[in-house]
């Protein structure tokens, strides 16, 4: 019997789907566990697993189409089957707009099913990418890409706008890049005449990515609901630093600040169970593990990738991890399990030079880390010599629903502590 294949929720936040391939046409038969398309979420680009035998007899929802989670797209059943009672039913459950007509008389047309419904896009629609160069695009505002092509493109200051797709809808990816840079692809004349006609005192539109509007749907929830306070102190990085670099001249792999943060923390969250915990309704669980999320930042929004029981890991392990991790956050590969959950959270922005900032937690964790840059100051000694040291500024931002204050305050000054002597950790 012919059933409907609805669109899959995907991802914990993920609401539609942006269909990005077919892996099967009208005609094929599939079975259970078979990868029948490639879906990107709110997050990135997932398989869609099948769960039934049969043939596609109708593929609903094509290449470049937007499904809402529960939509049909596809319709499987035996071959030769009649299924005109189930298109009727997509058809009757699709939106539906009105037709010209006279005054007194008034119809209804669905959509067909085939076609996602048209939308009007604004006349200064642009890419966030390209915002800069105010660079439109010809069908709807937006160049369609890949991130890793996006990143490749900045890598190399190629005009994505002069990259010729061959991936679903025309989608831009890293081998059409490669392939511009390769034949010496260059700005033409006209695009540049094109681009000097964005003036910057004119607006330009930007629409929502998906990612985008998750993010800030989670962030001022968590700003709203959860009572943040904040904590501030400034700690000495010499002695991590040299551990570092000592670390660094024998290991095969190069081991980051954040590895060595995030092993520290882990290491002073053992000994402060409630700063590891999340506030339900009814009570406050203190994790047993120790999942550790970095924000990375993504063209089209933030992701926070998670490093798993880090309690039982060492520095080497984490960082193998972390490598894994960011690059595939970079390119829109991140699995569900991979970036949610986090039980406590680092945002750093001391790679761009800010000294120090505030944080909004990420949910459902209780507190997140804001970490500065690292840079030489004048300290002060007890007995007034002044020394200059490398100086770091770290704020909590915590759930006082949660968190009360004097444990906030313990908990980073014990942190303070193991970071400033880093044999600790192995006490």
């Amino acid at each position: 019997m012919a059933e409907k294949i609805p669109m899959l929720a995907l991802s914990p936040t993920m609401s539609e789907g942006h269909i990005a391939k077919w892996n099967v046409k009208e005609g094929d038969k599939v079975s259970s566990g078979d990868i029948l398309l490639e879906v990107e979420t709110d997050k990135a680009t997932m398989d869609y697993e099948g769960t039934y035998d049969g043939v596609v007899l109708k593929i609903l929802k094509g290449e470049g189409s937007e499904a809402a989670v529960g939509e049909p797209i596809a319709i499987i059943g035996e071959e030769g089957e009649d299924i005109s009672g189930l298109l009727e039913e997509v058809a009757a459950d699709l939106p539906v707009k009105k037709a010209p007509v006279d005054k007194d008389e008034t119809t209804v047309e669905a959509d067909p099913v085939d076609e996602p419904e048209e939308k009007p896009e604004p006349a200064t629609k642009v890419d966030e990418n390209d915002a800069a160069s105010g660079r439109e695009d010809e069908n709807d505002g937006v160049v369609r890409s890949s991130p890793l092509a996006r990143k490749i493109a900045k890598q190399h200051d190629l005009d994505l706008g002069l990259v010729t797709g061959s991936g679903p809808s025309g989608r831009i990816v890293k081998a059409d890049v490669e392939k511009a840079i390769a034949d010496g692809v260059k700005p033409t004349a006209t695009k540049a005449a094109v681009a000097s006609l964005i003036k910057t005192t004119e607006d330009v539109e930007i629409p929502h990515s998906k990612v985008r509007r998750i993010v800030a749907e989670r962030l001022a929830e968590s700003k709203y609901t959860a009572p943040h306070y904040y904590l501030k102190l400034s700690v000495e990085m010499d002695d991590l630093m040299q551990a570092r670099s000592l670390l660094n001249k024998t290991a095969d792999q190069k081991v980051s600040v954040n590895a060595f943060l995030i092993k520290l923390i882990a290491e002073t969250l053992k000994r402060h169970r409630r700063v590891n915990s999340t506030w339900y309704e009814d009570k406050i669980v203190e994790h047993g593990n120790i999942d550790i999320g970095l924000a990375v930042a993504q063209p089209d929004g933030l992701i926070t990738p998670v490093v798993r029981n880090c309690e039982q890991k060492g520095i080497k392990e984490i960082e193998s991890d972390l490598a894994v991790l960011i690059e595939k956050a970079r390119e829109g590969k991140l699995q569900p399990e991979e970036y949610t959950g986090a039980t406590f959270t680092i945002s750093s922005l001391g790679s761009y030079g800010i000294e120090e900032f505030t944080a909004i937690i990420n949910p459902p964790g209780s507190a997140i880390l804001a970490v500065g840059a690292i840079k030489k100051e004048p300290v002060v000694r007890d007995d007034d010599t002044i020394e200059i040291r490398q100086t770091m500024k770290l704020t909590l931002s915590c759930d006082h629903r949660t968190i009360d204050g004097a444990v906030g305050a313990e908990f980073l000054k014990d942190l303070k502590d193991t970071i400033e002597s880093p044999i600790r950790a192995l006490f």
